[in-house]
């Protein structure tokens, strides 16, 4: 079982590799309507292996607004039945000898990780991965073979026990599917499971599809699991897929002996012969290797046709029930994109990684927008007010600093692309250098403190410079987020031209305060609080270049 599960996750993985940032455009551009929302999950699922990784970018582009919620629900249908391929996959894994092919593949998979072109690196690993999971398929086979489950009396007392209470004994499996698929975190594994003790002849076949159905709930409820502490767009994406699951097992609960006969007769399989002749049971029981991946596509195809005419009630519903705030409070401390555990693989956690830091960039830019509201000369109480509102950014600054820090350290254990690990890179560079604007903001606000505590103020005419200075530092701050938004060198270099204005402006303010303190316009302490914030500005401009080279990858960064 571990071989299996091992071998899932580096398959899934090496995809994801190779066409990652190709399957999300793929999702982000083809969701259009209900039917094209519905093949792109699909073909995305079936693509990487992975429903989780489907859902994750789902809700990454739902709350970067490029998809709607009712797109994103769509999108979670069709991956529900991109992820019935896994099944069709073992079912061949146990229908020939694996042994034959598995050992090669094994030798190519060795030879493609050390090639040097990083696509053949990771198609290596998905034919490693691959490899991985027949071998652990045929290691189930053969022990599960040894030990004769078909002719184990207890374990056959246990199921004919069991499955004498009629509609009570459909539940109980159910049940059970669905804890077991939460414990192991895998319904790929629970799966395995279930038809290696179907084929035996252990489990009868009814017993075994609501072991099936209870995978489909299962999964769900780990994913909503991982979201609670995701923001409301994140728990209403999980939501709605647990929504479609369970309402689906609802409906074939009604005509469950009617669908499975169905099922099986539409494979060869006479289930309630079955039931009651074991002879035939055991004879025929590696029919049903395909009649359980053959329910697992009726049934979500069947549920996706059903639902697919409801996705907006279902939009309703669960907004209904995670209901988003609208007054949006940006002074709490909630990162947006990658809080809640949803992740899948590490490849694409860099896509949330990078919306994060963008809404890094904007709190950033709220906070200087705060410290400019010094220069209206407020009152004690709204002074203390506004120093107090920094105060609180800054925490802020320092946790999101910490959090997507760890976020990176931890997508930077799996197996990285070289690209990938060059990316975290510079993405931890970014974090850095946007955390001290902030710090920069906070030594601005103190700076204003201490000018306001001292018994003379800011001339006019330094009120004007600080103006000006603030004027070209917001912008600067504006064009960084733009940068961060396209990557572009044009962008870039218009972020270059401004922190030389910057410079300039800085280095003209500096000589003239020399000459307004010579000539007694104001006094030398004054002259000192006047250029500490001329000279942060001028700081904090470097850090927005940082952050921007940084962003585009240029080599030299400003020190």
């Amino acid at each position: 079982m571990a071989l299996l599960m091992y071998g899932m996750k580096i398959m899934s993985e090496g995809l994801q590799k190779m066409a990652g940032p190709q399957l999300r455009h793929v999702l982000g551009a083809m969701t259009t309507n209900r039917v094209t929302g519905l093949l792109t999950g699909a073909f995305v699922t079936a693509a990487v292996q992975s429903s989780t990784a489907t859902t994750v970018m789902t809700v990454s582009f739902v709350n970067a607004g490029l998809l709607s919620l009712a797109q994103a629900i769509s999108v979670i249908m069709g991956a529900n039945i991109g992820t019935t391929l896994t099944a069709w996959i073992m079912s061949a894994g146990f229908n020939f000898n694996m042994g034959d092919v598995v050992f090669p593949c094994f030798i190519l998979g060795i030879l493609l990780i050390y090639a040097k072109s990083s696509a053949k690196k990771s198609g290596g690993e998905f034919v490693f991965g691959l490899c991985f999971l027949f071998l652990g398929l045929a290691t189930l086979r053969e022990n599960a073979a040894d030990m004769d489950l078909g002719h184990n009396q207890a374990v056959l007392d246990f199921f004919a026990a069991t499955g004498g209470w009629g509609f009570g004994s459909t539940l109980l499996f159910l049940l059970l599917g669905g804890v077991l698929t939460m414990c192991v975190q895998s319904s790929a594994a629970v799966m395995a499971i279930t038809m290696i003790l179907c084929s035996s002849g252990a489990l009868p076949i009814y017993q075994g599809i609501a072991l099936v159905m209870g995978e489909n709930i299962g999964t769900t409820v780990t994913s909503n699991i991982a979201a609670m502490t995701g923001n409301p767009k994140a728990r209403c994406a999980a939501l709605a897929h647990m929504v479609f699951n369970v309402f689906g097992v609802l409906w074939i609960l009604c005509i469950f002996k009617y669908f499975v006969n169905f099922v099986c007769s539409f494979v060869g399989y006479d289930a309630v012969l079955a039931s009651t002749d074991v002879t035939y049971a055991q004879e025929n029981a590696s029919l049903l290797n395909f009649v359980l991946p053959t329910f697992h596509t009726a049934f979500n195809v069947c549920n996706v046709l059903i639902l697919i005419w409801f996705i907006k009630p279902i939009e309703k519903l669960v907004t209904r029930i995670i209901p988003s705030k609208e007054d949006d409070d940006d002074e709490d401390f909630r990162l947006q994109f990658i809080t809640g555990g949803i992740l899948s693989t590490a490849e694409l956690s860099i896509l949330e990684a990078r919306k994060e830091l963008n809404h890094f960039a904007d709190r950033t830019q709220r906070m200087f927008t705060i410290v400019s509201e010094f220069m209206q000369h407020p009152d004690q109480k709204e002074f203390n007010k506004v120093f107090a509102r920094v105060e609180k950014y800054e925490g802020i600054s320092d946790n999101m600093e910490i959090e997507i820090a760890n976020y990176l350290n931890n997508v930077s254990d799996g197996r990285l692309s070289s690209e990938t690990k060059q990316k975290i890179r510079s993405m931890l560079y970014e974090c850095g250098e946007i955390e001290s604007i902030g710090d920069s903001c906070y030594n601005l606000s103190r700076s204003f403190r201490h000018e306001h505590e001292d018994k003379e103020s800011f001339t006019q005419e330094q009120w004007d410079h600080i103006y000006q200075m603030f004027q070209l530092t917001n912008s600067s701050l504006t064009q960084m987020i733009k940068v961060l938004a396209s990557g572009s060198l044009k962008d870039a270099m218009a972020s270059y031209n401004i922190e030389n204005e910057i410079n300039n402006y800085r280095k003209q303010l500096k000589q003239q305060n020399v000459l307004d303190i010579s000539n007694n316009k104001y006094s030398y302490q004054l002259g000192v609080y006047y250029m500490d914030i001329i000279n942060e500005c001028e700081k904090l401009g470097d850090y927005v270049v940082n952050v921007v080279e940084a962003r585009t990858d240029t080599k030299e960064k400003k020190q």
